[in-house]
């Protein structure tokens, strides 16, 4: 008959002594674009301490502008505003497709809450200010994700002059959203569209 081996006890003494796995990234991914961002800290103790985290802007380019002081905080508020708009107006009812088959236990739709028509009437306001090429290239821009560079592609403007005048209005449409959101007034020198 074999003898049963026992495992040794755990001491703990030594575990004590380890250190707890840190589990953070120590360097960031080749194609990253990472910027450093003041944020309310999630542990602390007393309210209104921050911290310095890592944010990713690569496929942001709101948060691209911002992080390098292109934007000021009024207009990339408004633009996450429009942004927090179009993605609830988007979860709405969807049409009924009659030549799908009807299946027993699908769900029905959802109907439409007050958030997501508070949402749409923010949008077709903000829509109304901005003008067709104004929200067009807005969309572009904060719901697509498209560069200023893209975005004249689109159009078949490709130029840095094109470049250059997308960011213009750009910027000034986020301008007019930023009074169209509460987050700044209407300027002296502005005028309405």
């Amino acid at each position: 008959m074999a003898r049963i081996r026992r495992s040794k006890p755990l001491r703990t003494s030594k575990i004590q002594d380890s250190k707890t796995h840190d589990r953070r990234a120590q360097e960031p991914r080749r194609n990253a674009d990472l910027v450093a961002v003041e944020i309310d800290d999630p542990l602390a103790l007393e309210p209104g301490e921050k911290i310095v985290a890592l944010r990713s802007v690569r496929n942001d380019p709101l948060g691209r502008l911002h992080a390098h002081k292109q934007l000021d905080d009024a207009q990339y508020r408004a633009g996450r505003a429009f942004q927090n708009d179009w993605e609830r107006a988007e979860r709405g009812p969807q049409a009924i497709d009659p030549s799908r088959e009807h299946v027993d236990g699908a769900r029905g739709r959802e109907p439409v809450t007050e958030g997501q028509r508070q949402a749409v009437l923010r949008l077709n306001r903000a829509e109304r200010e901005l003008g067709a090429d104004g929200a067009a290239i807005t969309l572009d821009v904060l719901v697509h994700g498209l560069t200023m560079e893209q975005v004249g592609h689109k159009r078949g403007l490709a130029s840095q002059r094109w470049n250059d005048y997308f960011a213009r209005r750009f910027k000034e449409c986020l301008d007019r959203l930023a009074v169209v959101y509460g987050f700044a007034t209407g300027r002296a020198g502005s005028h309405s569209r």
